[in-house]
């Protein structure tokens, strides 16, 4: 079976067992990591040839037809949104007007989240927006090439290192306005394949990495781009957890509003909720 996910410590922490063969139910998996910017254009184009995929949230509407959400596996949770960061001393959002501003991709939670901020906070809006991988948008603010950035992942807790400030916490923000958890990254699996079983190894592969923490602490971290293991730990804390084992109720309430919320602005085609409940 075909599966990609990204790099990042929850990811081959969540997948550790499956992709080792300690999960009797599971397949054997052929993987492909790559960032989720790619995935999600990996997952949209058709006849993609991948069985199972990590993904943003904010691609669903365009993948729906030919994957289904799997319910567990995925990233949801609080206190871990995505972050606006400046140079120098902490900015007003007005200061963003007509601003450029660097996002890791135009089909990610992180920018929806960001787009519906700005609409509320951002008089006259963003000037342009400039799409560029992750791991290159802080070094960007710093050297005064835009002049914000939208960041993810482990910039959470490395961002002050390179003389950044923070704007605003999407994920504070996010939680403040709806109550729910922020929606960050899916599964999804061709509607083709066996969903229930899918379903069932992947939950079985969360729960072993759980049991058996240091099981996958090399495999974490030969992948983790030269994060200090404190700091893969950590993310790993933050983005896996009880709506890594189950959606649940609130994770799809949280889902359902991200994206009928991100269509009413136009940022995403609508969606039926049932779609999501495969």
């Amino acid at each position: 079976m075909k599966i990609a996910f990204s790099p990042c410590p929850n990811d081959t922490f969540v997948f550790h067992a499956a992709a080792h063969g300690l999960i009797p139910a599971a397949p054997e998996l052929e993987v492909t990591y790559a960032d989720i910017d790619i995935t999600n254009n990996l997952a949209s184009n058709p006849g993609s040839d991948l069985d199972v995929l990590k993904v943003s949230y904010a691609a669903l509407p365009w993948v729906l037809d030919e994957y289904a959400l799997i319910p567990c596996g995925g990233a949801l949770g609080r206190g871990c949104g995505p972050l606006v960061l400046t140079k120098g001393g902490q900015a007003d959002p007005s200061e963003l007007s007509g601003r450029r501003v660097a996002v890791p991709s135009e089909k990610s939670t992180a920018y929806l989240l960001f787009r519906l901020w700005a609409a509320q906070n951002v008089p006259g809006g963003i000037g342009e927006i400039v799409v560029m991988p992750f791991d290159q948008i802080m070094p960007a603010v710093r050297d005064g090439l835009i002049d914000a950035g939208l960041v993810i992942h482990e910039a959470r807790f490395t961002y002050p290192s390179y003389g950044l400030s923070l704007m605003t916490d999407l994920g504070s923000w996010w939680e403040s306005d709806t109550g729910l958890p922020i929606p960050l990254g899916a599964i999804i699996a061709k509607r083709s394949l066996d969903l229930d079983a899918i379903e069932d190894w992947i939950r079985q592969s969360v729960e072993y990495a759980w049991a058996h923490p240091e099981a996958s602490r090399e495999y974490v971290l030969s992948h983790a781009q030269e994060l200090d293991p404190d700091v893969a730990q950590q993310h790993i804390d933050l983005y896996v957890n009880d709506f890594t084992r189950n959606l649940g109720d609130d994770g799809y309430a949280a889902i359902t509003s991200l994206l009928t919320r991100a269509a009413g602005e136009g940022l995403v085609p609508p969606i039926d909720p049932e779609a999501l409940r495969k």
